[in-house]
């Protein structure tokens, strides 16, 4: 039985941010045949294993990021065909989330005072016999470290030439996490990316990708004509050319390379970058000098789009990117600052289109346990904002409410894409905890009152001002825990439960209607977020929803596009749903800011975190003068507009869990031209297309099961699976 818990070691050198040990282990294989040699390793940090110089495995940031006092991962890799005869293992500890700099206010050591590994290397030949070297083993030596430096905000400095001090290897005397598992989704890069534009400032020169993505560059030395370059990464250029990056705030986002003796490539290992330029200094740019790799955690991709209207296309790949950039081991905000956290809040907005893009199920799977984990420990059972907690107590209740929610929201999500109720079950008492945390809050008045971020980044409405009006938003997350609770208890057979918060619900209905919305329809905090909120997950439909969703739509009508993080994932969908499908077009469309077209006209190639992170002058909206601005050019937040593209535009939903039935409906619009995409379902392939010609709309659709088929014109058609080609007028 594998048992990694008894071969962790460190070293004995004093605590300083940023050092990457490197151990080393000579193993001779006998004569005899092999049969097959395994690595099993994991590490309190990040490792990087090499064999007789080859790299061990494709993964990157490995063993990954888990709670770690209750759970850590480890890999397991057949090294076979790397053998020798003479060989030596190399392994690279970095610091990685364990330990090293980590979270917008520079936390080191948050979860242990210094990296450790473990690793059990086990050769079996023909005849039976196995022969096993660990990390304890006493050939086990430390050798001089390349890095300087290496940490995930500020890169890394690597010196391959240097001969920094070591010290030996000893026993990790901390304290192990609980459980040690085998993972089963990691982060690897996974494409190239060409260089779009080459601009040459005086001794600098900048790399344009054409591109914002999470990646790396990969330096080739052969090529270098100085001794040593830098590196630096952004998102976007100064008005005069130079690279901007006062966004990045205490991120670095730079390599410091020395050029190597060997002419080996490198390739960083413990850091990565959100960017689209690059600005090389020290050093000529020659073709062939730098390279560019994308990564994103490995995940297969299930949704696809097309259409002829470029702006429309470009914000589909727009939030294609912002995903790839931040699904990242854990479901980060942003890929470029001193953040890259796991927030809950960014990750249940996204989730429904994610899982249209890729097949999300496992990466899904993994954070609702790290959820789970992080949760246990804190005294009020409530889910925290980031997730891995960053310690017992994580990030206090008061920044729960539409990010903890997290807990009922994915797990559904997860039942009705992918038609497995797995996750409800494993989630029913981390959600069950997380809600009777709410009801305590609440008290007697049955209503959360008390500051809260609210419908966040709404353009116009700041942190203030959603302290004091956060209420119909965050109750309305609140009710919809009810809902989803009450749901499952009842799905799950736990009936005692669904009666109890069934009765919390209804308590918390009529409070909410007293507290938050007058005998006109009209919500006393005006502003659209309460609105959408309110209609899409407490309202019932009633004369009541009905004014409501009037004095909406009048709203709309005046001011445009108002929405914040949480609400804008549901208002297109909301004004589909109930008849306003040309104003749902006419936002998706609005070339103003606030509107994703905006952001399109103004060369995003991701999703942007605000609304006017570049202002109609073209300037940069740096929020906060005094360092701590936040505009990321990469946050995919406001991407949760990918749903309205599978769901509506193309109509692809499912009418039971897991799309073994389906519901195609279609709603078109000429400014898109020819459409057509497609969603590989765990039933099959799903495919859309439809095209407007003379006031009539043309179909093609393809089913994999019994599909219940809207058309435009109201009519509905019965489909069994197969491929279908019809036609309507509109």
């Amino acid at each position: 039985m594998l048992n990694l818990r008894d071969h962790f070691i460190t070293t004995e050198r004093p605590y300083k941010e940023g050092t990457v040990e490197v151990f080393e282990q000579h193993v001779q294989t006998s004569k005899i045949e092999i049969e097959k040699a395994i690595l099993s390793i994991t590490a309190l940090g990040l490792y990087e294993a090499e064999l007789n110089g080859q790299k061990v495995g494709d993964v990157m940031f490995a063993p990954g990021y888990t709670y770690y006092p209750h759970n850590l991962h480890y890999q397991t890799y057949d090294i076979t065909t790397l053998l020798h005869e003479q060989n030596a293992l190399r392994v690279y500890l970095g610091q990685g989330w364990y330990c090293g700099r980590f979270t917008y206010d520079s936390k080191t050591q948050i979860y242990g005072e210094r990296p450790a590994v473990a690793w059990i290397f086990e050769v079996t030949y023909t005849n039976g016999t196995i022969s096993k070297h660990t990390s304890t083993d006493k050939d086990v030596t430390v050798i001089p470290s390349p890095y300087a430096y290496a940490g995930f905000y500020d890169g890394e400095v690597y010196n391959e030439n240097a001969q920094l001090p070591t010290y030996p290897p000893v026993p990790f005397l901390g304290k192990l996490p609980k459980v040690i598992e085998k993972n089963n989704i990691s982060v690897k890069v996974q494409e190239k990316m060409p260089i779009h534009a080459v601009i040459h400032l005086g001794d600098t020169t900048i790399l344009d990708f054409g591109q914002n993505f999470a990646g790396l560059i990969e330096i080739n030395p052969v090529y270098m004509k100085s001794d040593v370059l830098t590196l630096r990464h952004g998102e976007i250029l100064n008005t005069d050319g130079s690279l901007y990056t006062t966004n990045l705030r205490n991120a670095k986002a730079q390599i410091i390379y020395h050029k190597s003796t060997s002419g080996k490539k490198y390739r960083p290992r413990f850091t990565y970058m959100g960017f689209r330029y690059v600005e090389l200094t020290g050093c000529e740019y020659i073709d062939g000098i730098l390279t560019a790799y994308a990564l994103h955690s490995e995940m297969e991709r299930t949704g696809y789009f097309k259409c002829e209207n470029a702006e429309v296309q470009r914000l589909y790949e727009n939030q294609i990117w912002s995903q790839k950039s931040n699904y990242v081991e854990i479901p980060t905000d942003c890929p470029q600052r001193d953040e890259r956290m796991g927030y809950t809040g960014d990750g249940h907005v996204f989730a429904l289109t994610g899982a249209y893009n890729f097949d999300t199920e496992k990466f899904w799977s993994k954070f609702l346990k790290d959820i789970r984990y992080s949760q246990s420990d804190n005294t009020e059972n409530y889910v925290a904002a980031i997730v891995p907690a960053l310690g017992p107590e994580g990030i206090g209740f008061v920044n729960m409410l539409g990010w903890g929610n997290a807990v009922t929201i994915i797990p559904k999500m997860l039942w009705w894409q992918y038609g497995t109720d797995r996750y409800l079950k494993e989630q029913y008492e981390s959600m069950k905890a997380h809600i009777d945390c709410e009801i305590r809050h609440m008290g007697e008045k049955d209503l959360w009152i008390a500051p809260n971020l609210g419908d966040w980044l709404t353009l116009g409405k700041d942190i203030r001002y959603m302290a004091i009006h956060n209420g119909p938003v965050s109750n309305a997350f609140i009710i919809n825990d009810l809902r989803i609770i009450c749901m499952a208890a009842t799905r799950l057979g736990n009936n005692k439960d669904a009666q109890k918060y069934n009765c919390q619900l209804e308590r918390c209905l009529k409070a909410y209607i007293k507290t938050f919305v007058d005998k006109d329809g009209k919500m006393l905090d005006p502003y659209q977020g309460a609105y959408v909120m309110a209609l899409r997950f407490v309202i019932p439909k009633s004369h009541l929803w009905n004014q409501l969703f009037a004095n909406l739509v009048a709203d709309i009508h005046q001011n445009g596009l108002q929405t914040g993080f949480f609400a804008t994932e549901h208002l297109l969908p909301l004004l589909a749903d109930n008849g306003e499908t040309k104003l749902a077009y006419d936002l998706l469309l609005q070339p103003t800011c606030p509107g994703w077209m905006y952001q399109v006209r103004h060369d995003a190639t991701t999703i942007w975190e605000r609304w006017d992170a570049i202002q109609p002058d073209g300037s940069i909206n740096e929020t906060d003068q005094n360092g701590n601005n936040m505009v990321s050019f990469n946050h995919y937040a406001f991407g949760s507009v990918g749903e309205f593209y599978y769901r509506y535009i193309l109509g692809i939903q499912p009418a039971e869990p897991g799309y073994t039935k389906i519901k195609i409906a279609p709603i078109v619009d000429e400014r898109l031209g020819k459409v057509k995409g497609s969603y590989q379902s765990r039933a099959g392939k799903i495919e859309v297309a439809w095209q407007i010609s003379n006031s009539t709309a043309i179909f093609s659709i393809l089913t994999p099961s019994e599909t219940e088929l809207i058309l435009p014109d109201g009519n509905c058609r019965q489909l069994s699976p197969g491929r279908y080609t019809m036609d309507c007028r509109i």
